[in-house]
């Protein structure tokens, strides 16, 4: 009996290790960014203030500070004048348990980020370097780095100054402090997206529902200038333009150009940036559990076998 007992809480031991190794390894990891970087809270807080709806995904205008300030209180999460998010459920090629990124629409993604929201949103917890995840090779994100320019220094002389991007850099942001992106933007501050799928309740089905939710206001509310209704926002007011149209991206694979079809790769694309290990952690998590079901029948025969005698 005490042989027994041993060998079932030897077994309970290693299952309750093993859970905690497959949860240690659901916590989101950014690329180049410490574990406290990846709190989805951090970002909320660096993100800063919701004093606008204008802030919720990437927009190309910002609104009157008005009207930026109305659309705060109207697409609150505590909106009393509006009416119900609607956001329907999205089929992804990363769900469930095998689920995996489709590489070739993390690179649409990126790149209607690239040519529409990093004009307003910032990413600064990828690096150039990251996007080799996504299928580019060395020679190609050279070539995208050198593409923006980054402010360096101080040089010998002890002022800055602006050099071709490296691999190494992490995403230019398009302002160079909150402030100025405040000012930009009428007291609106655009967030970082790095995080946003995880920010989000709903992820990526959160993102794509914003993106292509815009339609006209029902005939009985009137919004004020630089207000616009989407029907999967909470209170359904928000002081951020629709940022996408059709053929506004050209996708040199032939793909569709269509809203839907930027929406759902930008909403992958961001997806990855909040989780980019994804991938190892699902595959981790399944050999751990297949691990702990072959080490339970082993340590079953072993019991079976030391008390054969007795049974």
């Amino acid at each position: 009996m005490v042989r027994t007992r041993f060998l079932l809480s030897a077994a309970f031991a290693v299952m309750i290790a093993g859970s905690q190794a497959f949860a240690a390894q659901s916590e989101p990891q950014v690329l180049g960014g410490t574990p406290e970087q990846a709190e989805p809270a951090a970002m909320e807080k660096e993100a800063a203030p919701a004093e606008s709806a204008a802030a919720e995904i990437p927009h190309e205008a910002a609104a009157p500070a008005a009207a930026a300030e109305h659309g705060a209180e109207a697409g609150g999460a505590a909106s009393h004048s509006g009416g119900h998010s609607v956001i329907a459920e999205q089929s992804w090629s990363f769900d469930g348990i095998f689920g995996t990124y489709d590489r070739a629409a993390l690179q649409r993604g990126f790149q209607v980020y690239k040519e529409v929201c990093s004009a307003c949103h910032s990413m600064s917890r990828l690096a150039y370097r990251n996007l080799a995840d996504l299928g580019y090779t060395e020679a190609e994100i050279k070539a995208i780095a050198a593409d923006v320019s980054i402010t360096d220094g101080p040089n010998d002389e002890g002022e800055m100054f602006d050099r071709p991007g490296r691999p190494s850099d992490h995403f230019r942001a398009p302002y160079v402090n909150i402030q100025a992106a405040k000012y930009a933007n009428n007291g609106a501050f655009p967030p970082d997206l790095s995080l946003i799928a995880k920010a989000r309740h709903g992820g990526a089905d959160y993102i794509y529902a914003i993106l292509t939710g815009y339609e006209e206001p029902p005939a009985n509310r009137e919004l004020l200038p630089g207000q616009y209704w989407n029907k999967a926002m909470n209170g359904n007011v928000l002081a951020m333009p629709a940022p996408l149209n059709a053929g506004q991206v050209a996708y040199g694979d032939g793909t569709d150009q269509s809203v839907d079809q930027y929406a759902r790769d930008v909403a992958q694309f961001l997806t990855w940036a909040a989780e980019p290990h994804m991938e190892v952690r699902k595959r981790t998590g399944v050999k751990v559990f297949l691990f702990l079901l072959v080490f339970t029948g082993v340590l079953y025969a072993a019991k079976r076998k030391v008390w054969s005698k007795v049974h």
